[in-house]
């Protein structure tokens, strides 16, 4: 059996477009989307992809004309959403160091609201708004100590994390934005972490939030918004399918009789399972101890596996009628971390497709070009049309700003 994406055989494309290759499914996406806004419909939300998972214009383009707003961490990817045609003022500007630049940039951009994690980022963004005669809408990024039982390095609301405000310090913190002439509050913010397939942290997080809102309320400091991030995870092996509608009904629950608009900022969840890497075998090798799959893919291509043991299911693109064997399917790059799968069962041989599926989000986005190796090509699919949207890095790409100045 040959595998599709939508109605393309992943065979065809990698005929095509070449190996190795992203390949995502727009179909995919658009339910991803659609699946929140129907859970949330009863809270006014405001769903916000975060383009940190992955970047793509065409891929942010799509979100936007399903009304999606944005979730942004950097100046660049500010400027990403609006070559892609996002609205302005739906995006969110999260992250621990903003520069001077970066607040000019949005500031004159007009976005929605800046995510502020810091008591020196707050003094920061109340001199450049006043420097360009501007009013910065603000939300404070509050750290409510919750434990989101995830891998440590993508946990975010933990007393150790670098990320947001104590929930000590919140109150503090949102009185001295009060005071500040060029700041307006807008909202309130937090986001514990990432590949939550438990969802109750993240309901533990809005209460503790929402206590906050209403002990500020008595001070006179009203909020339009509450944000309560991202995070919900998908299933890359067996882990549990998350009840988004069960977390929706008990924020719907919570938010009940408030003035308070609903922000989410998806990243994962709308895009990862939309995504595969299609990767070609070049040799197999039968060590003293271990099996080998050498594929043209690696760490380069996909980070997670090496940077916190991440699983990635990994099957054949079409049957092949070989035996299985367990083997290490691994990259080229020199490196013994450079892996995309440990002990796996798989029937390859030499020149087979294999699909390493889950790949939507913290892949091409996280690419690099390592052992000087071109960062590979993106294709989205609709049904039975493909459409290339990043092209293939070449040599000469990659020597272009540095040659002139040998």
């Amino acid at each position: 059996m040959t595998k599709l994406c939508e109605h393309l055989p992943f065979v065809q494309l990698a005929e095509q477009y070449g190996t190795p290759l992203y390949v995502y499914s727009q179909n995919a996406l658009t339910q991803a989307y659609q699946h929140y806004v129907h859970a949330f419909s009863g809270c006014r939300p405001l769903i916000c992809y975060a383009v940190k998972a992955n970047g793509n214009l065409s891929i942010i383009k799509h979100f936007a004309q399903l009304g999606s707003g944005f979730d942004t961490v950097s100046g660049g990817e500010i400027a990403r959403v609006l070559a892609a045609g996002g609205d302005a003022s739906k995006i969110i500007f999260s992250g621990v160091g903003k520069t001077v630049a970066e607040m000019e940039f949005a500031l004159n951009a007009g976005i929605k609201c800046f995510n502020v994690e810091s008591l020196p980022e707050l003094d920061r963004l109340n001199e450049v708004a006043a420097r360009l005669d501007k009013i910065a809408p603000i939300s404070l990024r509050i750290n409510p100590d919750v434990d989101a039982k995830t891998h440590p390095y993508i946990s975010t609301g933990l007393k150790a994390n670098k990320f947001g405000i104590a929930m000590a310090d919140a109150e503090r913190a949102y009185q001295h934005a009060h005071s500040l002439k060029n700041l307006r509050i807008v909202g309130i913010d937090c986001h514990i972490g990432s590949q939550l397939t438990d969802l109750s942290p993240l309901v533990e997080a809005c209460e503790r939030m929402l206590n906050l809102v209403d002990k500020l309320a008595t001070q006179g400091i009203v909020f339009e918004h509450i944000d309560l991030g991202g995070g919900v995870g998908i299933v890359y092996k067996d882990e549990n399918v998350p009840d988004l509608a069960q977390y929706a009904a008990a924020v719907e629950k919570m938010l009940a009789g408030r003035n308070l608009s609903l922000v989410l900022e998806p990243g994962r969840s709308l895009v990862g399972n939309a995504g595969t890497l299609v990767t070609r075998v070049e040799y197999v090798k039968h060590g003293e101890e271990k099996n080998f799959v050498v594929v043209d893919a690696a760490m380069n291509d996909l980070m997670r596996p090496a940077l916190y043991q991440a699983y990635h299911h990994i099957e054949n693109a079409a049957e092949n009628g070989q035996p299985e064997i367990v083997a290490d399917v691994v990259g080229a790059i020199c490196e013994t971390g450079d892996f995309i799968g440990k002990e796996r069962k798989i029937a390859a041989q030499q020149g087979d497709l294999l699909l390493v599926r889950s790949a939507g989000a913290y892949a091409a986005s996280m690419a690099s070009n390592y052992n000087a190796r071109c960062r590979a090509a993106e294709v989205l699919v609709n049904g039975d049309t493909a459409r290339l949207v990043r092209k293939r890095e070449t040599l000469d790409d990659l020597l272009a700003n540095e040659r002139d100045l040998l």
